[in-house]
């Protein structure tokens, strides 16, 4: 008896790429394209509709950024792999889709057969990276560590012990607006909820603190 193919949603802002994928994909046996996403809306609107076995997520997309699309898919469709494939390869980014749930990460570079490859596994319940990003995995996951441990500050939340390990790693609100696919107002506020919790007159305070702490490292070395 034959097997049902894995359903494939991708979402992607880019045509050429979005098709282009859709392409490789459809004539194969075991896998079917059942949706085609131009942004995050539509990614999370399309996957509760036809709840795929994957979704190829891209992160920077419009209306919704793919990162909170991959949370709000999962908060529904707990069993969906998904796979994010991006141009984003910094560690703050990796990680990020990480704790959103995803559960591979390619760039956009991968080959055709890294990128089936890497649905089969994602649907069997594996877990799949690029070969280029092992090494950058291995960095957001110690320098990350100590900053969603909940020994270190536990009256901040994990967002807001994340946005500290950046504010002591020398990023300003604009950085890490970017990297963590926020908006600058929602920086702006964690900032200020972190120095309320943690008593700090300003912003140096927290540094000051923060990196007594261990934080900040997973920053280290950026632009």
């Amino acid at each position: 008896m034959s097997r049902e193919p894995i359903t494939v949603l991708i979402a992607d802002d880019h045509p050429v790429y979005r098709d282009g994928l859709a392409s490789l994909l459809d004539p194969l046996p075991d896998i079917a394209v059942v949706g085609r996403a131009a942004d995050g809306v539509q990614a999370v609107e399309q996957a509760l509709a036809s709840r795929p076995d994957v979704v190829i997520m891209d992160l920077q997309m419009p209306r919704l950024n793919g990162i909170e699309a991959t949370r709000r898919v999962l908060a529904e469709l707990p069993d969906t792999g998904v796979l994010v494939i991006t141009m984003g390869e910094d560690e703050s980014t990796v990680f990020s889709a990480v704790t959103a749930g995803a559960r591979g990460y390619l760039l956009k570079g991968a080959d055709a057969d890294e990128v089936v490859q890497a649905i089969r596994t994602v649907h069997g319940g594996g877990v799949v990276f690029g070969a280029s990003l092992a090494r950058r995995i291995a960095r957001v996951f110690a320098g990350g560590a100590a900053a969603s441990a909940p020994s270190v500050f536990p009256e901040l939340t994990d967002r807001e012990r994340e946005i500290l390990d950046l504010v002591a790693g020398g990023l300003s609100n604009g950085d890490i607006a970017g990297r963590l696919y926020l908006s600058p107002k929602t920086v702006r506020n964690n900032v200020s909820a972190i120095l309320t919790k943690l008593r700090a007159r300003d912003r140096s305070a927290a540094i000051v603190a923060a990196r007594e702490a261990g934080l900040g490292r997973s920053a280290e070395g950026r632009p």
